[in-house]
């Protein structure tokens, strides 16, 4: 999101002001009508990321004017969610500060049955959880920056108190309206949160469809792990030497594996894929863009023998998007509006994300002893 002082922001009434809707939100996207019951555009993906990047901005400003104290004549969060005809059942709150980082939007019925619209769109999410990133502002940059710093340090954000009050959101609704018709998304730090949370009730074997704008993939955590990576490499390299390496394989290479996806009903199989958008430019996302090694590179160099099998890559485990706009600055290629822009250019990369093939591993592994854990 754009940083702008305070007193930019607070300039101007709301016609003319930098964030209202009909000013910076999408120019090719309309409000539902009748004809969403026949071919819903929900179903096309571009327009499906232009709507939820939309509801992201919509909590950022949500923050904004309860820091502005807008009265709701003048409030501009609403602009960025009533068009698309849903509504706000719930605000997270961090008990800490008092601001708002999340937000649940529910489909409104009403509000669609007003526009003869009889029906929710084919494809559209009843509730969608969305969750905002860091806010550079007086009020807000204490805790956000308490949590930028932790998944720097750790590459984690479950110990944060706003983890566990998206956790528990996400739950109520995906057992008020089911897995399939929910939806999580965020922005920078708040793609961080979407994407564990995401994680953590896929452990559990419930798949929410993810949107992850920006996520951060730079930590020190992962700096470290590079290095033992690498260290890694070298006595593998090493035991290739030994006689016995053909016959020998420790337990980590056993578990390593074991990585499949979860079987569902009837034998189908089912995995986690989140949706990633990144921007070469961005380097808080940027490592996302990596490529997963392949099982032959992997092998080379180690002594390792495929045992005369194909080596072929596994599926993809998240649908990564790439910005393809050239070099841009910093501000301009994290900014949440450029998901929604006229001339956005975007690549499905059709390779594996090295990083994101790793944060979803532990999904895949089948462990000694898997208690069922219920959502309640």
């Amino acid at each position: 999101m754009p940083k702008r002082s305070v007193e930019e922001i607070s300039s101007g009434g709301k016609e003319g002001h930098p964030y209202a809707f009909h000013v910076s939100g999408p120019r090719n996207v309309s409000s539902p009508n009748w004809r969403e019951l026949i071919n819903s555009s929900w179903k096309d993906v571009n327009y499906r990321r232009t709507v939820i990047a939309c509801f992201i901005q919509a909590v950022y400003l949500l923050e904004l004017d309860r820091q502005e104290n807008k009265p709701e004549a003048t409030a501009l969060a609403p602009e960025w969610w009533m068009p698309f005809k849903y509504k706000l059942a719930q605000v997270l709150v961090d008990e800490r500060d008092g601001s708002i980082f999340g937000a649940i939007l529910e489909w409104d019925r009403s509000a669609a049955l007003a526009d003869f619209i009889l029906m929710r769109p084919s494809g559209a999410p009843k509730a969608v959880l969305a969750l905002r990133g860091t806010l550079l502002k007086s009020l807000t940059i204490r805790r956000d920056i308490e949590d930028d710093l932790r998944f720097l340090a750790w590459e984690s954000l479950k110990g944060s108190v706003k983890f566990s009050v998206i956790l528990k959101a996400l739950k109520s609704i995906v057992e008020k309206y089911g897995s399939c018709n929910v939806c999580i998304a965020g922005h920078s730090l708040g793609a961080g949160f979407a994407l564990q949370v995401g994680k953590a009730l896929a452990k559990q074997g419930v798949f929410v469809e993810t949107h992850l704008f920006n996520p951060p993939s730079v930590s020190l955590a992962m700096s470290l792990r590079s290095i033992g990576e690498k260290a890694g490499v070298v006595w593998k390299r090493f035991k290739s030497m030994l006689p016995s390496n053909a016959e020998m394989q420790t337990n980590e290479e056993l578990e390593t594996q074991k990585i499949i996806t979860n079987v569902g009903g009837g034998g189908e199989m089912k995995k986690w894929i989140p949706y990633l958008y990144v921007n070469n430019s961005d380097y808080i996302c940027c490592y996302y863009t990596k490529p997963a090694e392949k099982i032959a590179d992997t092998q080379a160099g180690s002594g390792e023998s495929s045992s005369g099998k194909e080596n072929k890559d596994p599926d993809p485990s998240a649908k990564l998007f790439v910005m393809s706009k050239g070099k841009q600055k910093f501000l301009e290629a994290h900014r949440l509006q450029q998901w929604w822009s006229d001339d956005l250019e975007l690549q499905l990369a059709v390779h594996n994300s090295k990083l994101i093939t790793k944060q979803l591993q532990s999904l895949y592994i089948i462990p000694s002893y898997s208690p069922q854990i219920k959502l309640g």
